[in-house]
């Protein structure tokens, strides 16, 4: 992997990003003024065997995800996670599906699932391997620069040879497939279906709103052929019925909603006034309750717990553990880890980090997210690739997974050590020759 500096730039390319619908590019900085979220110029290129490389590597993290997620629950640390105790059921049935518990109750159920995205720490070294730094496994964004954006970038520009970048694709058959068989599973679904899909009316940069957008676009492409129905709503004209007297949720137009995807985290919702009835009500698939996507088991994959239940299972498996940094719940720190970073359980946007090293704080960001739980993962700095005047950027690559599958790669830089809102995002490019 490197970094081109110097590629080409396209005239009137704030025009043209703006009319596909990154309508947030300009981010406000706290001294005043902007900065380009977009990256016109620069792009990261990979070689063909770095890809296949990455795209093993992601399949052997999300299988090591999978069994991370069968121990959390199997050791009942669902409450260590800071998830309330009303989810619990949800939480375990929603992963279990149709399959059976290891205490051989079946769960006979099916709950969709249809992307997610690993952050991961790549040198670009000869041999390097990538190291998971999270799972933004319930509610990523990023998602139409990564597939739409970027992808228009490198057809425009003819930088490089191909590009990692089968998310539209892929999202329209994780559609087709997640439906079809939520479908089988509950037969008395309405015929049409109207798959409903709502985000944050608070978000005022439009950012939630475009990834959305975008996943309801997919989803009319998947659906729209054999009959489904697809709306937006905001998250505060979700209505919640009388859940005693065999109610649902509806939209703001009074219509029952079956299945809704929602832009919004877990964690959130778990606060809202209607979160008991919203987890009791998807509790009976017989009646029809609201099916939500993401599940709610993404709580366990989207909590930075995650981190050191992998170090946990896969710390001395020398086939596996060079996907992973040294991590541990703060309470379990080892006296020999003494440079390392510390995260807030629920975290986002690289709010409430420290980096500390060999025990002397050196960084911290503020943040919402200061009275809760964090883990301790050792400090492996992001590596430096120079601009044009030799100043280092700092990428972390998203490798996104579409129905459990890697799809493709989205790449956001920053100056500093921290990823936050103020990164820039930076297409990538497959076998550049100049």
């Amino acid at each position: 992997m490197r970094r081109i500096a110097t590629g080409v730039v396209r005239p009137g390319w704030r025009e043209t990003i703006a009319g596909q619908g990154l309508v947030y590019n300009d981010t406000a900085l706290p001294s005043g003024g902007a900065v380009s979220y977009w990256r016109e110029g620069p792009f990261y290129d990979f070689t063909s065997a770095e890809v296949d490389s990455l795209h093993t590597d992601a399949e052997t993290l999300f299988e090591m995800c999978v069994a991370a997620g069968d121990h959390m629950l199997d050791e009942r640390m669902l409450g260590r996670l800071g998830i309330p105790e009303f989810a619990w059921d949800q939480v375990a049935r929603t992963w279990y599906d149709d399959e059976t518990e290891p205490g051989g109750r079946s769960r006979g159920d099916f709950s969709p699932s249809v992307y997610g995205r690993f952050d991961l720490r790549y040198t670009g070294t000869d041999g390097a391997r990538p190291q998971l730094l999270e799972f933004n496994a319930d509610t990523p964004t990023a998602l139409p620069e990564s597939a739409v954006i970027q992808w228009y970038w490198h057809q425009q520009t003819a930088q490089g040879k191909d590009q990692w970048n089968t998310l539209h694709e892929r999202l329209i058959a994780a559609w087709q497939r997640n439906i079809g068989r939520l479908r089988q599973a509950r037969p008395a679904l309405p015929d049409p279906l109207t798959i409903h899909f709502a985000c944050d009316d608070a978000d005022d940069s439009g950012e939630d709103v475009f990834n959305t957008e975008y996943l309801m676009e997919t989803a009319r492409q998947a659906l729209g052929p054999v009959g489904c129905r697809v709306k937006f709503l905001w998250m505060s004209e979700v209505g919640a019925g009388d859940i005693a007297a065999g109610d649902h949720f509806y939209d703001a137009d009074g219509e029952r909603v079956y299945v809704i995807f929602k832009l919004y985290p877990w964690e959130w919702m778990t606060d809202e006034r209607f979160a008991r009835q919203c987890f009791r009500d998807m509790g009976d698939p017989l009646r029809n309750g609201t099916v939500w996507i993401e599940p709610p088991y993404k709580m366990l994959w989207s909590n930075k717990g995650l981190l050191p239940v992998l170090w946990k299972l896969y710390g001395d498996d020398p086939a596996r553990r060079d996907l992973l940094l040294p991590a541990y719940f703060e309470e379990e720190r080892p006296a020999w880890l003494t440079s390392y970073v510390r995260k807030p359980l629920l975290g986002r946007e690289g709010a409430n980090v420290s980096i500390v090293v060999d025990g002397v704080p050196v960084l911290s960001t503020p943040g919402p997210y200061g009275d809760g739980r964090f883990v301790c993962q050792a400090y492996a700095p992001l590596p430096g690739f120079p601009d044009e005047q030799g100043v280092p950027w700092h990428p972390v690559l998203g490798l996104w997974l579409i129905d459990g599958e890697p799809a493709g790669l989205g790449i956001r830089e920053s100056g500093g050590l921290v990823t936050d809102n103020l990164s820039h995002f930076v297409p990538h490019t497959i076998d550049h020759t100049g």
